[in-house]
């Protein structure tokens, strides 16, 4: 009997011990479920939130993609503005210069034509003065250009004659102050084209030195001769380097 009411007390102990566990796991069970449901509200809001700032994000994208365009345009027509407008600033400056250069000859004109006027001379006999000064003024060109040709010939004549006359032992003298340059060079046939010529003074079998950073390269003699460029050989033993284009020469015999 003893046994069975232990039993009975243990088997009552039991299940209010059960049932308070059963209580506890309720409890934690509806904290757990209150716990889940505002985690999954939280993690809703936050969705929407995040979408919000994606959304604003883009917005802001774009708008930060207009106004670069927007300033990329505005950079693009500034440029534009700034050499348009330093084009009319040339373009004003040379016609101020060539308004003042106008007014220039204008009063240069008027002051002539005062100066003719005072003289009692009338317009258009003025007009035939100017005319026919400006023909002998072309005149005088011409003949100053025959006159050097002349000049040029005469000197080419005397070297030749001096030089029959003198035999081996005459040298041709040229300018002291003559200077030129090497433009080409064949290594083959040893000659040099040179870009100075008649009008520079220079004559047939005349001697030039060719020069490179004031060291001697070589000397040539002068062979054919034209206006305003002539071909010399190399003298034999003379070459101490080849001649390149570019190189100085000057007279080996200047003129006293």
């Amino acid at each position: 009997m003893l046994i069975r009411i232990s039993l009975i007390i243990a088997l009552v102990a039991g299940l209010a011990t059960a049932g308070i566990n059963l209580f506890t796991v309720r409890n934690k069970i509806e904290t757990l479920k209150t716990e889940r449901n505002n985690e999954r509200a939280e993690k809703e809001q936050a969705r929407t939130e995040l979408a919000s700032t994606r959304q604003q994000l883009d917005q802001t994208t774009a708008q930060l993609k207009k106004a670069q365009t927007e300033l990329a345009t505005a950079t693009k027509e500034r440029d534009e503005a700034v050499a348009t407008a330093e084009t009319q600033t040339r373009r004003a400056n040379q016609l101020n210069d060539e308004l003042n250069k106008t007014r220039q000859e204008r009063d240069n004109a008027q002051a002539e034509l005062a100066a003719w006027t005072a003289l009692g001379i009338p317009v258009q006999q003025v007009k035939e003065v100017v005319a026919l000064n400006r023909r002998l003024l072309e005149q005088v060109d011409v003949q100053k250009e025959e006159i050097q040709a002349l000049i040029r010939a005469n000197a080419r004549l005397t070297n030749e004659l001096a030089r029959i006359l003198g035999g081996g032992d005459y040298v041709v003298r040229l300018p002291a102050q003559l200077r030129g340059k090497v433009v080409a060079y064949d290594p083959k046939w040893e000659f040099v084209v040179v870009d100075v010529g008649e009008a520079n003074g220079v004559l047939e079998y005349g001697e030039l030195l060719v020069s490179r950073n004031g060291q001697l390269v070589a000397k040539v003699v002068v062979r054919t001769v034209e206006k305003n460029r002539a071909i010399a050989n190399v003298v034999p033993g003379w070459k101490l380097a080849e001649p390149v284009e570019g190189d100085e020469v000057l007279p080996a015999h200047p003129a006293s």
